[in-house]
């Protein structure tokens, strides 16, 4: 009778452990899956911001050299905004299949990459 008590606090233990161990492997795998998804972000951030500094610099370039061409500096700027106008406007009306799927489609893939990793573990060769 004492030999199945220590067999059950035994494992009662090995459950508790398991557990925790479990719980801790919960943690560690959303905080790299978060970080994976911020940092993915983050360089898309700073390549955007980088990108509409060019494009800034690159867009007075093109309405003083209209201006110019137009003699009349302001109708320079005033075509160039217009085109952004209607970029806008294009940009809306499509902003789900430009914007939001292609954002939702990247967390997804990321926070999914490491399930795909492990299944592709477990049919290598080696394994079988």
């Amino acid at each position: 009778m004492e030999n199945i008590a220590e067999n059950v606090e035994l494992l009662y233990e090995k459950a508790e452990q398991y557990s925790k161990t479990s719980f801790k492997l919960l943690q560690l795998t959303t905080i790299e899956k978060t970080s994976d998804v911020i940092s993915s972000l983050s360089v898309i951030i700073v390549i955007s911001i980088l990108f509409a500094m060019f494009t800034l610099f690159i867009n007075i370039g093109i309405s003083l050299y209209i201006g110019a061409l137009l003699k009349n500096t302001a109708l320079g700027f005033f075509i160039v905004s217009g085109f952004y106008f209607i970029l806008v406007i294009a940009v809306f009306i499509f902003r789900k299949s430009l914007i939001k799927i292609p954002i939702d489609n990247l967390i997804v893939f990321k926070l999914l990459k490491e399930e795909k990793d492990l299944n592709s573990d477990k049919k290598t060769p080696s394994n079988l």
